[in-house]
């Protein structure tokens, strides 16, 4: 490359040095360069600062054109030269160079910079995500408590969230799908099952996650099959939260779930029947929640109390049922 270089410097300058760019930025995203080191090579390469704003991932890095790292506030001149990281994106790395039109080297500079950008974002950040809330590095940064703490603080800071403010209280949510979120005022709970951690300060956020994710467990797909609530927060399960230690994911549930299952397979309308019982306070309110008359639900209540071998419209009896269809889904792998 360097004998090319050379050999096109002497036939074309400008051919010459953009070869010698695309060679230097090569060598940087082997080697896996950073962010800051990616963006001082445009600059010193161009011998103007060079600038890169990603306002969906909140990156912002300014380089002088000595090397000098200087992060300035202010929206960047339209005027100057400009790459973005995306096709069809909009401008994110500028060199600020406001006079004239940019030279061929100055285009090659702005196009390999930005690819190299580009490939260090989607290795350590992924994608912009659609709100900073969502930023899955800096959310799983945050809800480490193996991090260092002025990690946590940097991510906290990253994501709008003041750690140093006392009233900022913050929930850890833990999705079904597995991916940690947080929850923030004014901010809105995902969709499908998901178990809220409680509101505490930005540091405290690992055990919020911890108890985010004892809460999942707890939760239900709310369909005929799966009934039950989709959101449960731990600050309201209180002592039952203890019965997710006894109960491991996957683990032979106890023969109370067995029985509730082996009868819902005889009856399609059991677990309904039976969540809105264990639900509600009054079997005229369980009637009402699955849209069926008193009498019916009496008739409903004696088959399945027949098939589970215990009566569930005792007090003894529907806190039994309680614990069972609670174990039920605590037994879900």
């Amino acid at each position: 490359m360097k004998e090319l270089a050379g050999r096109l410097t002497a036939l074309d300058p400008d051919a010459g040095a953009a070869v010698q760019v695309i060679s230097y930025f090569d060598h940087l995203a082997e080697a896996r360069a950073g962010l800051e080191t990616l963006v001082r090579g445009a600059a010193v390469l161009a011998g103007c600062p060079a600038r890169l704003v990603d306002g969906g991932r909140r990156v912002r890095v300014r380089v002088e054109p000595d090397g000098t790292r200087k992060d300035v506030d202010g929206v960047p001149d339209s005027a100057w030269p400009s790459a973005a990281l995306e096709p069809g994106g909009v401008p994110a790395l500028w060199l600020e160079r406001p006079e004239g039109e940019p030279s061929v080297v100055d285009a090659v500079i702005l196009e390999r910079a930005a690819g190299a950008v580009r490939l260090v974002l989607d290795r350590t950040r992924g994608r912009a995500p659609a709100s900073l809330a969502d930023d899955p590095a800096l959310v799983e940064t945050l809800l480490d408590a193996t991090v260092p703490q002025d990690a946590r603080l940097h991510a906290a800071r990253l994501l709008g969230v003041d750690p140093t403010d006392p009233a900022v209280r913050v929930r850890a949510l833990a999705p079904s799908d597995g991916r940690p979120r947080l929850l923030t005022a004014g901010a809105e709970l995902p969709l499908g099952r998901v178990g809220v951690g409680p509101a505490v300060p930005v540091l405290d956020l690992p055990r919020s996650w911890a108890e985010a994710h004892t809460a999942l467990r707890f939760t239900a797909d709310g369909t005929a099959q799966d009934p039950g609530p989709r959101v449960i927060y731990a600050d309201e399960l209180g002592g039952i939260a203890l019965l997710a230690g006894l109960i491991a994911p996957g683990d032979d549930p106890p023969a109370d779930v067995h029985a509730i299952e082996a009868a819902a397979a005889a009856l399609p309308w059991l677990l309904a029947t039976l969540n809105a019982v264990a639900a509600t306070a009054s079997q005229r309110g369980a009637a009402a929640e699955i849209n069926v008359h008193h009498s019916t639900l009496q008739d409903r209540l004696t088959q399945a109390e027949h098939l589970l071998g215990w009566p569930v419209r005792t007090p003894q009896g529907r806190l039994r049922l309680q614990l069972a269809l609670t174990m039920r889904h605590l037994a879900r792998p």
